[in-house]
């Protein structure tokens, strides 16, 4: 079906060339007179919105329509209407392309459930991967489940029990200490360090079932997150590097970038609103 707006323009063509009356050529196209004569009025504020969408989807190239426009209105403060925003994202083809997948039937995992208030749940994993040279690296990721606040990410070749321990008490002396950490079943959680540690400080160690990822599911997506917005998108020639550039985008993520798991908002944003 071919949309009003290329049956105008066929109309206009047919006009020009073929020298027909407008009447015609708008019965022969199906639409009407107004819409045949009807100019565009430009906006100023088009060309800034589709700045920022540019400019937006360069520097972050998983970002949708969604957190493009919660980011415009709710870290920048900008007014605009979202379907002028989508209109203007659509008309310069920004939209990612959907990959179909395959639905498998499985048992509804249990719903987690949604803490009230800070330090009630916090949940931790590893990730992995590679610097430039092929040499394997881990990071150890700590959010707390509340408002998805990024807490931690160390970077190191190896990161047992100790590590884990040491970047804990380092959260916890500005944090305070959680009521729960929830986590999988690692070598690093599970050990006898690991849980005398928990078992001295007060905190419960929730431990999900063997292969069942999804009962962990705020920071496997956090995770998810930190591998598409920036881990995958560049090649590390040392740890330090690695660290680093986690540092600085932990801070971006927490106090600018929107969360659609909490409504739009940076993590930071939600706990002022909580205090």
């Amino acid at each position: 079906m071919v949309k009003p707006s290329l049956r105008r323009e066929m109309a206009v063509l047919v006009v020009q060339t073929r020298q027909i009356s407008i009447s015609t050529a708008c019965a022969a196209f199906n639409i009407s007179e107004t819409c045949y004569r009807y100019q565009a009025k430009l906006s100023s504020e088009n060309a800034l919105i589709a700045d920022w969408l540019i400019r937006l989807t360069t520097n972050q190239r998983n970002w949708g329509f969604g957190l493009c426009y919660f980011y415009l209105r709710n870290t920048k403060q900008f007014r605009w209407n979202h379907k002028r925003v989508y209109r203007i994202y659509r008309e310069l083809e920004l939209n990612l392309r959907i990959k179909p997948r395959r639905r498998l039937v499985r048992e509804k995992p249990e719903a987690l459930a949604v803490p009230t208030q800070i330090n009630e749940v916090w949940s931790m994993d590893f990730m992995h991967d590679q610097l430039a040279d092929g040499r394997c690296i881990r990071l150890f990721n700590v959010i707390d489940d509340f408002n998805r606040e990024g807490l931690c990410i160390d970077v190191d070749f190896s990161l047992p029990s100790e590590r884990v321990i040491r970047s804990l008490e380092q959260i916890i002396e500005w944090r305070g200490v959680p009521k729960v950490i929830r986590c999988d079943n690692g070598p690093e959680y599970i050990s006898n360090m690991t849980k005398e540690w928990a078992e001295q400080r007060g905190i419960k160690l929730d431990f999900i079932q063997p292969g069942n990822p999804q009962q962990n599911a705020y920071i496997e997506r956090y995770n998810r997150t930190v591998r598409y917005d920036w881990l995958a998108h560049y090649l590390f020639d040392t740890v330090e590097e690695v660290q680093n550039f986690a540092t600085a985008w932990l801070w971006t993520y927490n106090n600018e970038r929107p969360n659609t798991a909490i409504g739009g908002i940076p993590p930071k944003h939600k706990l002022a609103m909580a205090a």
